[in-house]
């Protein structure tokens, strides 16, 4: 991967707000050339900044991601990082949700992933670069309230973790940054037991250090995959390493449920 900021090309998913966002402007004021790419619209912001390439996509369009991976390049040279950051989130009981909320995150949170690591590849070979999935300390343990938001985050794990082995001969690095619940438009009409008992403390600026960390991460002895953020997240992420099965169900049903659960 090139060394020097004014060389590093960033492409970033979802964009337009929130942690997507406040990741573009840091990489932008460090001299980085970013891609600031959303379905909303809300990427315009970046329009008048001369190292923003700044396009339209849909995470769950195939196609889309051929199309705004080739833009990106054409104008950038080359692709150096990918960040999978677009999401999108429901907190409700399992029961109260539906076909159509649970298809969409599944879409979005897991196809866009997906997609977005399959259509980088190539350009990724070429440049020895990095992909920075958005994880999610609801997959630490299955969070209640949030069931099927928490199961595209395991899966965003697993890829995760495949893909950093099998492209390490590839001299590919592949991260996952874990925030807790993060202050960001997304979770704005979200209340459940979890963020009631633990707070909203993470904010997109956070989330986007961590990010910027990754990128700026060089791997010692110890391959390190996972980036947890925030205390509340390090702490929960470490005593899951460690700790039995019974534990961390324990642990985990205790903060993010007020339900009568036994041992």
């Amino acid at each position: 991967m090139s060394e020097t900021a004014a060389q590093l090309t960033v492409f970033i998913s979802g964009a337009g707000r929130g942690i997507g966002r406040a990741t573009a402007e840091k990489l932008l004021s460090r001299g980085y050339t970013v891609g600031v790419f959303d379905i909303s619209g809300d990427q315009e912001w970046a329009a008048d900044h001369q190292n923003a390439v700044v396009g339209t996509l849909d995470v769950t369009n195939p196609q889309q991601w051929e199309d705004a991976l080739k833009q990106f390049v054409d104008r950038a040279g080359r692709l150096d990082v990918l960040i999978n950051n677009a999401g999108i989130l429901y907190g409700t009981p399992f029961e109260e949700g539906s076909y159509e909320q649970d298809n969409a995150l599944i879409d979005v949170n897991v196809k866009g992933v997906h997609f977005g690591c399959r259509a980088a590849l190539p350009y990724l070979k070429g440049s020895r670069g990095q992909v920075i999935n958005l994880c999610s300390a609801s997959a630490i343990y299955g969070t209640p309230d949030m069931a099927t938001y928490s199961a595209t985050k395991f899966a965003v794990r697993g890829i995760t973790e495949a893909l950093e082995v099998e492209w390490e001969p590839h001299g590919i690095d592949v991260k996952a940054v874990w925030p807790l619940y993060v202050n960001t438009p997304m979770l704005k009409n979200v209340s459940t037991d979890g963020t009631k008992r633990m707070g909203i403390r993470i904010t997109p600026d956070d989330v986007a250090n961590a990010i910027v960390d990754c990128i700026g991460h060089k791997q010692g002895k110890i391959t390190k995959v996972h980036f947890p953020v925030g205390l509340q997240t390090k702490l929960l992420y470490y005593a899951a390493s460690i700790g039995t099965p019974f534990l961390n169900r324990f642990i985990n049903a205790k903060l993010t449920t007020k339900r009568k659960i036994g041992l």
